[in-house]
């Protein structure tokens, strides 16, 4: 019998076919639901449904036939849509069949684009944590690696914010990567997601400001900062409304600034701050008010000066 049910299409009521309770998609545009409805309308459904087929008991002691769908999600809501009574569809049978309707549904999103990122991290998720399937087993079913399907599933423990963003297509999965490398600094990585939606900045961008981060964290732990120089960074960075860095040579006492900016708007904002930070020098305190403060005894004119603006250049 499941031999004729794998190998033969059938003429099935669309009322009497339940949607897949494991299609991992949520969202299906509606526009192109229409467009195919009137496609359906014109040329019926060239492409069989995959359904699974059980017999039910009905109140009065009979037995039902009912299906469930396995893949076909948008052309059984299209042909909804279009009125079409009938449509057809190939009968799936066996066992593992829970299984079978997570993967074909997976399989045919992934073929035809539409899984949105999050809903395709969700359905690998699914499929290891409920079946059992190691990373591998699910690349192998879908014909990709194992290190896409892990990296797909990394996406899953980015705050749901961010996620929101990645279904609604305000960012990219690109710019996931340089957000995950940044999950040891919620603050840090909160404040590169604002800058991704706001500034609209590159992959490219985001992952170098995320690799300076992460080379901060790292010149912070392999020596000692001196407290001035962090707090003149933070002063910087606050006054500038973008990411400063300080590096500063423990031989010689020079050094440089790191100031990032995203297009020449930006660089302009910079410049034209530090020029009236330097013309309001002896009316205004500036961020280098911080590090004299911590200068014992009468500093001299080159320690006053040491860690001044106006010694670093852009």
């Amino acid at each position: 019998m499941s031999e004729i049910y794998n190998n033969a299409v059938f003429w099935i009521e669309v009322d009497k076919i339940k949607p897949n309770p494991f299609q991992p998609r949520r969202e299906f545009d509606e526009a192109r639901l229409r467009d195919l409805a009137d496609s359906i309308r014109q040329y019926g459904v060239l492409q069989p449904l995959v359904v699974t087929r059980k017999e039910v008991e009905r109140e009065d002691g009979g037995l039902a036939t009912e299906y469930e769908l396995i893949a076909g999600e948008r052309r059984l809501r299209a042909s909804r849509l279009a009125g079409i009574a009938m449509v057809p569809a190939v009968i799936r049978s066996g066992e593992d069949t829970d299984k079978m309707k997570l993967e074909m549904a997976i399989i045919e999103n992934l073929q035809r684009e539409d899984l949105n990122p999050v809903d395709r991290a969700q359905a690998f998720h699914q499929l290891i944590n409920e079946f059992q399937l190691k990373h591998v087993e699910v690349a192998k079913k879908i014909g990709k690696s194992r290190e896409y399907v892990s990296n797909t599933i990394r996406i899953l423990v980015l705050p749901q914010a961010m996620l929101d963003a990645l279904v609604a297509g305000q960012i990219t999965e690109g710019h996931t990567r340089p957000l995950l490398m940044l999950m040891d600094r919620p603050g840090e990585q909160e404040t590169l997601f604002r800058d991704i939606m706001s500034r609209r900045i590159t992959v490219r961008d985001a992952e170098n400001i995320a690799r300076r981060i992460a080379f901060e964290k790292m010149r912070k732990k392999e020596r000692f900062i001196e407290p001035q120089i962090i707090e003149l960074e933070q002063a910087l960075s606050e006054r500038l409304g973008t990411r400063v860095m300080v590096e500063k040579n423990p031989r010689t006492e020079n050094g440089k600034i790191t100031i990032d900016f995203f297009d020449r708007e930006g660089m302009i904002k910079i410049l034209t701050e530090l020029s009236a930070e330097r013309g309001a020098s002896d009316q205004a305190p500036s961020p280098t008010d911080l590090v004299e403060e911590d200068v014992q005894a009468a500093p001299s004119q080159a320690d006053d000066d040491l860690y001044s603006v106006r010694n670093f250049s852009l």
